[in-house]
């Protein structure tokens, strides 16, 4: 769901960025006053984790789509809303830097809609309904299934949203809200799964992290060396080998784009989106998590070569692996300079 440049008109990037700039100068004023040494870490090795885990698409069967974690109520259960999108800011820019990710002027979009709906609207209203002031297993883990469900649900619309207000492609409302609403819930099922399954592993493992990011309280003195562990564990699993099993198929967005138009990317001739894509090229290492590849000079005949699966590739390993420890120490900075502050 990481939205191009191309579908996004300077206005509407810049309101939205003004509006992500705003909610992380916010959050981070919020976590600075809830913050303990104990807290950076964790925040690290998630932001490695869904770095990593938004790496693998998986497909959607009998749709010729697929889908990726977002992420954003794993991280708002587990770290409280503040702390959560401060996160999930780090991981977007990270992909949107130096994978090449997401657009640039779609990047406040992007951290909007990833972030905003499920740190503050899924997280305080549905999840924390569900559970109650007496979780048990059986709450926490239908609170995270149904919370998850809903943010991706209105983080989808959110970006039918933006697209419809910049008038730039050509993307009926109607149609394009049609597609990208049941494709995406059928994603958020897969992702409230999954996000179900890793809270209720850390509830049962270490319940006051849980209890801590509900009240945004710290941590504290609560021993959290086997949660980090296993998140580090399963980062470098995923973004390391797992990712070699990502599906081949356009992502819901993409999906719904080609319904719709005919086309699973729009061209655009704005000055701006030029710029920017320039200044992206230059600043992407790791282009499409893999390394660069020298375009041949000609190219006689189209030869159609089917993708293997898994695709084996060094280049994506290498991304993961250096996307997810590039997350953790930008993420580690920011909390460490907060908590100087």
């Amino acid at each position: 769901m990481h939205m191009a440049d191309a579908l996004i008109s300077p206005a509407v990037g810049g309101t939205m960025w003004a509006a992500t700039a705003g909610l992380i100068a916010f959050s981070a004023k919020k976590v600075k006053e809830e913050m303990d040494d104990r807290k950076i870490p964790l925040m690290g090795v998630l932001g490695a984790f869904i770095f990593a885990v938004q790496m693998i698409n998986f497909s959607i069967p009998a749709t010729g789509s697929s889908g990726h974690l977002g992420g954003g109520m794993i991280l708002s259960i587990l770290l409280g809303p503040w702390a959560a999108f401060l996160v999930m800011a780090s991981v977007l820019i990270v992909q949107a830097l130096f994978f090449a990710d997401g657009g640039l002027l779609a990047l406040g979009c992007n951290i909007f809609n990833l972030g905003f709906f499920p740190c503050f609207i899924a997280f305080p209203l549905i999840y924390r309904k569900i559970i109650g002031a007496y979780p048990t297993e059986k709450k926490v883990f239908w609170g995270a299934l149904i919370a998850a469900i809903i943010g991706l649900q209105l983080g989808a619309f959110g970006v039918v949203l933006e697209t419809v207000f910049s008038k730039i492609s050509e993307l009926p409302f109607g149609t394009f809200v049609l597609l990208m609403q049941p494709i995406h819930l059928a994603i958020g099922i897969v992702e409230g799964l999954v996000t179900a399954a890793v809270v209720t592993f850390v509830w049962k493992a270490r319940p006051e992290i849980l209890s801590a990011a509900e009240r945004s309280l710290p941590i504290g003195q609560v021993d959290i060396k086997k949660v980090i562990l296993g998140l580090v564990i399963a980062a470098a699993v995923a973004g390391g080998v797992l990712s070699w099993f990502a599906s081949s198929n356009p992502d819901g967005l993409e999906w719904a784009m080609f319904k719709t138009s005919g086309r699973e990317e729009l061209e655009s001739h704005a000055s701006i989106h030029a710029s920017l894509a320039g200044l992206q090229e230059k600043t992407a290492f790791l282009p499409d998590y893999g390394f660069k590849k020298v375009e041949p000079a000609e190219v006689e005949t189209e030869v159609d070569i089917k993708t293997p699966w898994p695709a084996v590739d060094p280049g994506t390993s290498v991304s993961g692996l250096i996307g997810g420890g590039l997350t953790l120490l930008i993420i580690v900075f920011v909390g460490l300079g907060l908590r100087r502050r």
